[in-house]
This record gives C-alpha cells, sequence and structure tokens, in this order.
C-alpha cells in the first residue's frame, strides 16, 4: 500500500468554488435557472494538465466519495460525502512514461477499482496505431475505498513496441454490485485502434480485479482507424439488478447497442439503437468534442434503461437521452434534457449520466454555454428527471464561467448520485487562446435534493 498524502492545496479544498482565483472562472448569471439545492463546489486539483474526471459513491458506505483524474492518473477521496477531499497517491504507473484516460468503481466489497491506458510516447496524431509504442489498459485497487492504493498495477491487456502494433484506448470501468449470479464481476470495454480498423474489445474479471479474461472483440462492425471521425469508440456499460450487462458505443451516426446474459463470456449481436447526428464536432473556442453515450439502470427495475449523448441535430449542440421501459428491447424518441430555447446557437456538451443507486432519479451533468450572448463561456448544469426521463428540471450547478479558448479540457466529465445526493467532477480553464495545455483544473460539485430548498422545486 501508498501511504497517504496530505490534504492538497487546503484552502482551495474546503473552500466553496467562488474562493477559486479569478483567473479561472467568471462569476456567472444564472439566469432563470434555480440553483442545485444544497450546492457545494471544491477544486481538486492544482492549476495544471488535468482534465477527464471520473467519480463513484460507494453504496456499501455512501460517505466515501472517490474522484480519480488525469494526468497522469490521479486520485482524490472523501470520507464525509464530498464535504471534504484529500489526494492519494501511488495511483500512476510506474511502467509507462505516461497514464490517463481515467475511470473508477466501487465494487461489492467497497474497494475502488482505477482503470486507465499507459504509454511511452504517443503515434501519429488521431491515427495512433500508426507508428504506436508499446501501451496497454492497466487497473490498480484501493482495498480502503480511495485512501491508499496497491503498489502493483495489474495489466488487462498490453502491447510491446514492434512494429505494426496497435494502440489501446478510451477503457471505461464497470461494477457488477447487484446480487445477482454475476456480482462481483468488473467488466472493461475499450477502442483498439488497428492501422486498418478500429474494434471494440471487452474483458472481464470474476476475482476482484486480480485476473482478466483474454480480451474478446465485441464489435459486430469495425471503424475507421482514426480518432477525429468513423471509429468505433465511447464504450460505456451498466447492469441491471436482474445481472444483464448492457453496453453501448458510438459508430458513425448510430448509438450501438448489445448486452450479456452470461457475465460477460459472450454478447449478442450489435444492433443500432438510435440515430444520431456525427459523435465528433467543435464547439467553439473548444480544443475538441464528441457526443459520446453512456448508459444507466434503474436500480429497482431490471426494465429501465437510459442512454444520454449529445449531437448537433439542431444546429446548435443539445444533450439528448432516450429510455427503455423493456430491458432494451425498444427506445423512446430523443428527450432534449437542456431546456434553453431550441436554434438559439448555443452550446450544450460533454454530458455524462449517473442513476441514482437507491432511487432510480436520472441526473445528467453538462457544460452550458446559454448565459453567453457569444457562446463560448460555459457553467456546469446539472439535469435531473424524476419521471423516468420524460422530462428534465435543469438547475445552476457551477457558479462561475470559463472560456477554455481552446484548451484541452478532456473528452469527458463525471457524475454519481445516491439516495438524493448527487456527485459532478468537470474540468475548468482559460486557454487564453494559445490552445494552452497546461491551465486547468479538475473540480468537484455536491448537490442535495434531501435539502429543504429542493422541497419547493
Amino acid at each position: 500500500m501508498m501511504c497517504l498524502l496530505p490534504i492538497l492545496l487546503m484552502t482551495l479544498m474546503i473552500s466553496p468554488a467562488t474562493g477559486q482565483p479569478s483567473s479561472l472562472n467568471q462569476k456567472a448569471d444564472n439566469g432563470t435557472l434555480p440553483q442545485a439545492p444544497g450546492t457545494r463546489i471544491v477544486r481538486i486539483s492544482p492549476v495544471g494538465h488535468f482534465s477527464e474526471p471520473s467519480i463513484a459513491v460507494d453504496k456499501m458506505d455512501p460517505k466515501k466519495v472517490v474522484l480519480v483524474y488525469q494526468d497522469n492518473a490521479s486520485a482524490a477521496y472523501s470520507v464525509d460525502a464530498g464535504e471534504h477531499w484529500a489526494t492519494a497517491e501511488g495511483t500512476a504507473s510506474k511502467s509507462y512514461r505516461v497514464s490517463g484516460d481515467v475511470s473508477v468503481v466501487y465494487d461489492n466489497r467497497g474497494h475502488a477499482i482505477l482503470c486507465y491506458i499507459a504509454f511511452d510516447k504517443l503515434g501519429t496524431a488521431d491515427y495512433w496505431g500508426h507508428n504506436a509504442t508499446r501501451n496497454g489498459i492497466l487497473i490498480r485497487r484501493s482495498l480502503d475505498g480511495g485512501k491508499t492504493w496497491e503498489l502493483h498495477e495489474i495489466p488487462v491487456d498490453s502491447q510491446a513496441t514492434e512494429p505494426g502494433i496497435p494502440f489501446e484506448d478510451k477503457p471505461y470501468i464497470v461494477s457488477d454490485n447487484t446480487h445477482g449470479s454475476f456480482a462481483g464481476n468488473l467488466y472493461i470495454g475499450w477502442t483498439e485502434w488497428r492501422l486498418t480498423e478500429s474494434v471494440i474489445l471487452f474483458s472481464r474479471s470474476t476475482d476482484d480485479g486480480v485476473t482478466w479474461s483474454r480480451p474478446i472483440d465485441i464489435s459486430n462492425h469495425h471503424g475507421l482507424p482514426r480518432d477525429d471521425n468513423g471509429g468505433v469508440e465511447g464504450f460505456d456499460g451498466t447492469v441491471t439488478p436482474d445481472g444483464i450487462l448492457h453496453v453501448v458505443w458510438t459508430d458513425g451516426n448510430h448509438i450501438i447497442y448489445t448486452y450479456s446474459r452470461d457475465g460477460g463470456r459472450t454478447f449478442l449481436p450489435t444492433r443500432e439503437i438510435i440515430d444520431t447526428a456525427p459523435a465528433f464536432f467543435k464547439p467553439s473556442d473548444v480544443y475538441r468534442a464528441n457526443g459520446f453515450p453512456e448508459i444507466g439502470s434503474d436500480p429497482n427495475d431490471s426494465r429501465k434503461l437510459y442512454i444520454t449523448w449529445s449531437d448537433y441535430r439542431n444546429g446548435d449542440i443539445d444533450v439528448f437521452e432516450s429510455y427503455s421501459t423493456d430491458g432494451g428491447k425498444t427506445w423512446s424518441g430523443a428527450v432534449r434534457v437542456n431546456n434553453d430555447p431550441i436554434h438559439n446557437g448555443k452550446d450544450q456538451f460533454f454530458q455524462w449520466l449517473a442513476i441514482d443507486g437507491k432511487n432510480g432519479d436520472v441526473d445528467i451533468l453538462f457544460y452550458d454555454r446559454r448565459q453567453d450572448p457569444a457562446n463560448r463561456r460555459a457553467t456546469v448544469v446539472l439535469a435531473r428527471s424524476t419521471d423516468g426521463g420524460k422530462s428534465f428540471i435543469n438547475y445552476q450547478w457551477s457558479d462561475s464561467s470559463f472560456n477554455p479558448a481552446d484548451t484541452f479540457i478532456g473528452d469527458y466529465t463525471g457524475i454519481a448520485a445516491y439516495n438524493g445526493r448527487v456527485y459532478g467532477t468537470w474540468t475548468v480553464g482559460e486557454g487564453k487562446g494559445q490552445k494552452g495545455r497546461h491551465n486547468t483544473a479538475v473540480m468537484a460539485g455536491v448537490a442535495d435534493f434531501n435539502d429543504p430548498s429542493a422541497k419547493a422545486k
């Protein structure tokens, strides 16, 4: 185990976002949006090259929350439901020069499992399978819920430096925390970039992450070999109470769906379930963006599933959601999540989905530009549905705005929820128009719908 690092940036870690340096934000005008009840926002990382966070709450002990971000792979944890945070050491790869593309879950033992990619040097930009060096998918475990992490990392898949090797990219980890036949299983899906194509690979662990199955290809249709369009990418998954693993990713103008009834051994043939606009797009002043889907499930009803994504079918970029009430057989039409006027030229993007692990409410986080006439400065909005995804109330979550100005703010955000308390994480920064990559910080937000102010909403 690694020892605990003292609390990082004590003043900033326990202060509201209004205490941040003004260079990172500007006070937002909430307009007509209600403030998310019980809002608390803290800065997790210093200003630097930090982005792409993921967050999880331990359903066995909901006061435990773990948050991870890049790069290199880093972690922070809270033992008081997000009131205070401390950083942990020993999460970055010691075998490779760079580690990132992180995701995190709690398993059904209360262990925190961190998943990440690692490599020494990238190959050709966006054509990652060309001139790739050794790389792989790895995990690291924390047996005390995020405070300390095991010394050794565990490989899921790896490539030695040889001509023509593929590049393993964008993994996401899923845990079976049900009481079904495959309870305790861990699952990881990711994109493998090859010289001629891209595929979705999948691996599972049945022993708490100690060993992993040989990866299998679960994408019936392979994509193009580039990361800027045409690839198969954006794997995400959820396990319903009956133990079925449901997974999605994007392929062209479609969300792809399949599921496994046998704990990830086999999958049904994939099918296109939702038509979208292209999954890659570039909002003004954003280094790059995508609308990759996330899938979530109701903890109390195996028939209820939800998918969220973003696209520009309406000209500007909007966030959408679709729901299934029959276990994924059929899906509703697209429900527009952001409630600003349609076709108003304001972008909402980098959404992430969480289904409350106790009551089944639907929570979606996204960047929102409705308050900026120039469509550049963004705040963070939390959308919430208590009617099974049919409609959403939008809440202002962050009380400050930022203009990325072509800074790399990552490829995703993160959100988790349990019993009305919602945890979000996102990246902020000011790029100063220089495509800067070293002036971002990771934030954590809490909203509490058990707060008395929420009862009037």
